[in-house]
């Protein structure tokens, strides 16, 4: 898509912006529903010049619905999904479908994304298998890799992504989605366009961000959910005019909201994207 050796971001106003605005936005991490901002990280998607470093962005959390971006190009590679409305797959009683009535019809894959359905990961995983997700996610360098699921339990192909043995840091969400803009991943390249093409758009000042939401909750000792700290996501790309940089917020929850934590995550992203580029 862009080739490694083009010319970095060099607009000054823009990186003087950046540094000053960043320490504005740590200070002001708390968002009106009451989470924490754990990382905000910005970076160059050509020269991966860090521009924005703030919070703890190397731990490791789950990714929750955020792995669809990289589920997404293991199943255009692994020829499982074709396009960005091929396969069309039937809801099944039994299916996950807390997600309301765009979880409960057919759905294809830009409806997957769009509305993150659960059950069609499902049916990706299992249609691939513990082995072969483990070896596409060790060649991503995604996270940990591990797809074992909750100890003792062995449901990694229905869950290992949320709240359970996949972890990743922002840091890596990061590098990997660097690869993704830049076609560098080690599988076919129309499977890294057809999953960036299914990612939502949101625009803000001139800006196109290409981004996923992820949301989860902790599990407790007798492995009930923590509802009151549950962790938000947005991750992904920003492009205008030629420049592109890679983005990801991780917030974590004080207390319980009907709000998703990724959706305030997202909107809390959103409204601080002007000022964090220094565009008004």
């Amino acid at each position: 898509m862009w080739a490694n050796n083009e010319p970095e971001l060099g607009r000054s106003a823009l990186r003087i912006w950046i540094a000053v605005v960043a320490m504005a936005l740590s200070a002001t991490a708390a968002s009106p529903a009451s989470s924490e901002t754990v990382c905000t990280l910005l970076l160059n998607a050509r020269s991966a010049e860090i521009l924005v470093e703030n919070g703890d962005c190397t731990s490791r959390v789950t990714p929750a619905s955020t792995f669809k971006i990289a589920l997404a190009v293991m199943g255009y590679d692994a020829g499982i999904l074709r396009d960005a409305h091929d396969p069309v797959m039937a809801f099944r009683s039994g299916d996950p479908d807390w997600g309301g009535a765009n979880w409960k019809r057919d759905t294809d894959p830009a409806d997957w994304m769009r509305y993150s359905v659960l059950w069609y990961s499902q049916r990706i995983t299992a249609a691939m298998g513990s082995a072969t997700l483990t070896r596409y996610a060790q060649e991503f360098d995604y996270g940990n890799a591990d797809f074992s699921g909750d100890p003792g339990l062995e449901n990694g192909l229905e869950r290992a992504w949320v709240s359970s043995s996949l972890q990743i840091s922002p840091r890596e969400q990061a590098a990997f989605l660097r690869a993704l803009v830049l076609d560098a991943l080690p599988v076919d390249r129309q499977a890294m366009a057809r999953a960036r093409s299914i990612v939502e758009v949101k625009r803000s000042a001139g800006w196109m961000l290409h981004g996923k939401t992820g949301a989860a909750y902790p599990r407790r000792a007798d492995r009930s959910f923590d509802y009151a700290n549950g962790w938000g996501w947005y991750v992904g790309w920003a492009e205008r005019e030629g420049d592109v940089l890679i983005f990801a917020r991780l917030t974590q929850a004080n207390q319980r909201s009907s709000a998703s934590p990724g959706l305030l995550a997202r909107d809390a992203f959103l409204q601080e994207w002007p000022e964090l580029v220094g565009l008004h």
